[in-house]
């Protein structure tokens, strides 16, 4: 294998903040997992980390990003719920399927806490989190919904 002299496999994307887009990927995807776990069972945080810790052995992700984001989640759900409620036309919340919930549940909590994180990172994640997991459709709406969101929350960055 060819290696520059950073000593780093030639090809792989390097970024100059240090951060490795596969592994943001899959701290999402967990994320996305734990919260959907959480939904159901109503487990506590810790269960939850600590679940996602056992599996670090069998795919590494960016644990700090995963912790950031499941605690994220839960700890300013009610207000995330309320902030994606003008863009839900199912009701509220609950009426929506709880991948797509858990999904945008994570996504609006980057796109209103993590503005290091461009809106159009958050949302291609989390669109391709939905088709991975979600129902057949479930990744048009998620766009959908956090297009609107991003919009309005993201103003500034949107307009660009």
């Amino acid at each position: 294998m060819n290696t520059p002299k950073s000593g780093k496999p030639a090809g792989k994307p390097v970024r100059r903040d240090g951060v490795d887009p596969v592994l943001r990927s899959r701290a999402r995807r967990r994320a996305l997992q734990a919260i959907y776990a959480w939904q159901i069972s109503g487990g506590n945080a810790q269960t939850l980390l600590a679940q996602f810790a056992h599996e670090q052995a069998h795919e590494v992700a960016d644990l700090a990003y995963f912790e950031a984001l499941v605690h994220g989640v839960l700890d300013h759900r009610k207000e995330l719920d309320a902030a994606l409620a003008p863009f839900v036309d199912r009701g509220d919340m609950e009426a929506v399927d709880a991948i797509e919930r858990a999904v945008l549940r994570v996504a609006a909590y980057e796109l209103r806490y993590r503005i290091d994180v461009p809106y159009r990172v958050v949302i291609n994640e989390a669109i391709e989190t939905a088709k991975r997991f979600g129902s057949e459709h479930g990744h048009t709406y998620v766009n959908g919904v956090l297009d609107h969101a991003a919009l309005e929350w993201r103003k500034a960055e949107s307009t660009r």
